[in-house]
């Protein structure tokens, strides 16, 4: 039975079946995970920046990194967004974005993709919603550089898990090497490498002050246009200022893979 003519039971069952969620969604009464540790989310936390997102996106095409179970992904539709592109790295959070967007007929794209493999898509997005991904990376601004580089074309909406000053101060653009005391001001970027576990999660690898957020937005080329809510960012793809850019480019299977008659 195609998931939009389920019984609210079967619903159930098959929610239960598909494991643990990490979004709480509503699949027609059926909450998917109604005992989440941070309460309705992230219902609760998209209310308090839904206001800075556009209303209209008809005609728009969104590409939804780390979409997990697909909440956003799903108000995108609900805005008018004419193609939705969800990715993530997880079979099981796919399974059940996959389910979810079927319950409620939500017309979105979905594939198994690393954030590091986004020239892949060979294609550039009206939004790009890159939300609670950025900590749990090992090379976080190689992320942004890549998204800067291939797949962001206008609007990134970004969060991350930031901890430190909330500070952000005025600094200059460079300082001798004698200058010890700029490194101990509460205002200056600073990213904390978390070695081992950060609230049960190895994969909680960084936690960036607010300062370092922007520094790092902004290195990677995207203007930061408003702060609508704690840790949450909208940003324009802008210019970067210096030339520096991914680490490595995006490189297609015929360049990297020789020809069997060059093979000594």
């Amino acid at each position: 039975m195609a998931p939009a003519e389920m019984t609210t039971e079967q619903i159930e069952q098959r929610v239960r079946s598909l494991g643990e969620w990490f979004h709480n969604l509503d699949l027609k009464g059926v909450k998917t995970a109604p005992r989440h540790f941070l309460g309705n989310f992230p219902s609760v936390f998209w209310k308090t920046f839904q206001h800075a997102i556009p209303q209209d996106l008809k005609g728009k095409s969104v590409l939804d990194i780390g979409c997990n179970g697909g909440f956003y992904s799903i108000e995108m539709k609900r805005r008018g967004a004419a193609r939705v592109v969800g990715i993530d790295h997880d079979e099981r959070y796919l399974a059940q974005a996959r389910f979810a967007t079927q319950v409620v007929g939500a017309d979105v794209e979905l594939r198994k993709m690393d954030v590091y493999e986004v020239g892949a898509l060979n294609e550039k997005f009206d939004v790009v919603l890159f939300m609670g991904v950025l900590y749990h990376l090992r090379h976080p601004l190689l992320a942004l550089d890549l998204l800067y580089e291939h797949v962001v074309k206008d609007l990134l909406i970004f969060q991350t898990l930031e901890r430190g000053s909330d500070e952000v101060g005025q600094l200059e653009p460079d300082y001798p090497i004698t200058e010890r005391d700029i490194f101990d001001r509460p205002d200056y970027p600073k990213m904390h490498f978390i070695e081992q576990e950060y609230a049960g999660d190895w994969t909680n690898w960084w936690a960036p002050n607010r300062a370092c957020t922007e520094a790092m937005l902004r290195s990677a080329g995207f203007e930061i246009l408003e702060r609508p809510a704690r840790e949450v960012y909208v940003c324009r793809r802008g210019r970067r200022a210096g030339k520096w850019g991914a680490a490595y480019p995006s490189r297609s299977v015929e360049t990297t893979v020789a020809h069997p008659e060059t093979i000594q």
